[in-house]
């Protein structure tokens, strides 16, 4: 009967709430019990963030149309973890030493009480205990610790998406630590999308498609960065594709970042955007302030150093755009410190950091970069915008591409956009020229770094 009545509420809740909250949300939920004599309803979460998120969200909703299926004229809802002991159903308080699960042949491990130790011991810049929680990201966190507690289970795949800097390969990063630390002999594999790209580039030159299939279609956790650098790459969409389908239907976890919403990515096939949004996709934004102090207080304490709140709130009050570039001006604050042997002060902060403001208040100037390129190739913004393919005219836009990545901290789709709405595989085919021309070429390598001295050192 509970079951039936649960079948039910989801058919409501689709309609009111829409069917991507039943997916994401309440098909991970199965009511347990049902006291009638207390008039209260026991459901069961997977875990503690869906139990958090639909309590916050969706309980008034829950509440109403179970009376009406119950037919009562209240309903008390709570939240248990269940363990079938015999047939016999035993209530369990959640508690911060939930247990997990391995496999069937393996022992139940306490998650906290175990791992702790062994993920501080292990990588801590890429950990969970690293990453600093706040308003603008704490979905996309919650989401992959969910996601490490019970790989392939839900929220299958993951797609976490926003602009560069702001801590997707962090939590790819962190999955997969936690993953290989629960389930140690899980194959988990991260991977950019461009190294992707390259690797199936290489499989088909030196004829090895069929091994290259058979590494990925083997992983047990697969953590895609920056998936849309397969942009306008057919066939490796078409091979990608196929092993997303071998990994999903295997109940395998797949993780995605992104700069773009699934649906807003250019170039890349319906169908394949169609299942990168199949599981659950989340969102990060640029920090608060606050949260801003935190990760400054937290990568300062990380190397050692104690950063009082004065200068903390000074460096996060700055023009910043993303946590990268947080961390950037931190670096040069505890290095110029630790190179005049002296320590972190308010006055200290604000003699290294002017000068690096006074220069990026433009804020960092794509125009003023455009600018400076004119002055060694003959074109200005307008040509640059153009659609004009030309030899000489296409390789001026590839140098301002590839300077706009190295001053700035704007994202790929950024610089594309500016420069004529390019996608974000020709930027990248862009940096990759010009860095291997640089390479290859003294003189142009010169040149490169004349152009860049120019814009540091002009005027906004």
């Amino acid at each position: 009967m509970v079951a039936d009545i649960w079948l039910e509420f989801l058919k409501i809740a689709k309609e009111e709430a829409g069917s991507r909250v039943v997916e994401t949300w309440f098909k991970a939920v199965s009511l347990q019990r049902w006291d009638a004599e207390r008039k209260i309803v026991f459901l069961q979460a997977p875990n503690s963030f869906v139990q958090d998120w639909i309590k916050g969200n969706y309980l008034p909703l829950i509440e109403l149309h179970l009376k009406r299926l119950l037919n009562v004229d209240q309903v008390n809802v709570q939240f248990i973890n269940v363990q079938n002991i015999g047939d016999t159903l035993v209530q369990v308080a959640p508690t911060a030493h939930e247990l997990i699960h391995v496999t069937p042949a393996q022992k139940i491990v306490p998650a906290e009480s175990l791992l702790h130790k062994k993920r501080m011991s292990g990588h801590r810049v890429y950990a969970f205990e690293t990453f600093v929680v706040g308003p603008n990201n704490s979905l996309a966190y919650a989401a992959a610790q969910a996601v490490a507690e019970k790989p392939g289970s839900i929220y299958n795949p993951l797609f976490i998406y926003g602009d560069s800097g702001l801590g997707k390969t962090h939590l790819l990063h962190a999955i997969g630590t936690e993953i290989k630390l629960r389930h140690p002999k899980a194959v988990t594999l991260y991977q950019t999308a461009d190294r992707f790209v390259n690797e199936f580039i290489n499989a088909i030159r030196f004829d090895k498609v069929h091994q290259f299939q058979a590494k990925y279609k083997t992983v047990d956790v697969l953590l895609i960065d920056d998936i849309q650098f397969i942009s306008n790459k057919e066939q490796t969409q078409e091979a990608f594709f196929h092993i997303f389908n071998t990994l999903y239907d295997a109940e395998k976890q797949i993780v995605f970042s992104s700069d773009a919403f699934p649906h807003d990515i250019n170039g890349i096939a319906e169908r394949l955007k169609y299942r990168l949004s199949w599981g659950l996709v989340v969102d990060m934004h640029v920090p608060t302030l606050e949260t801003k102090v935190a990760i400054l207080k937290k990568k300062a304490e990380m190397n050692s150093e104690l950063l009082s709140d004065e200068v903390a709130h000074f460096i996060a009050s700055r023009v910043i755009s993303n946590v990268r570039e947080l961390e950037g001006s931190l670096i040069r604050v505890m290095a110029f410190a630790s190179l005049t042997k002296q320590p972190i002060t308010l006055e200290l902060a604000q003699k290294v950091l002017i000068r690096s403001q006074e220069i990026s208040n433009t804020p960092v100037g794509f125009e003023r970069i455009v600018k400076c390129v004119g002055k060694y190739y003959p074109y200005d913004l307008s040509a640059l915008r153009s659609k004009n393919r030309s030899k000489e005219l296409s390789f001026a836009r590839q140098v301002a591409m590839f300077l706009m990545k190295k001053i700035t901290d704007k994202s790929l789709r950024d610089i594309g956009i500016f420069l004529g709405g390019r996608d974000h595989s020709t930027v990248m085919h862009a940096l990759d020229k010009v860095q291997s021309h640089a390479q290859e070429n003294t003189e142009f390598q010169s040149q490169l770094r004349r152009i860049e001295d120019d814009i540091l050192s002009s005027a906004p």
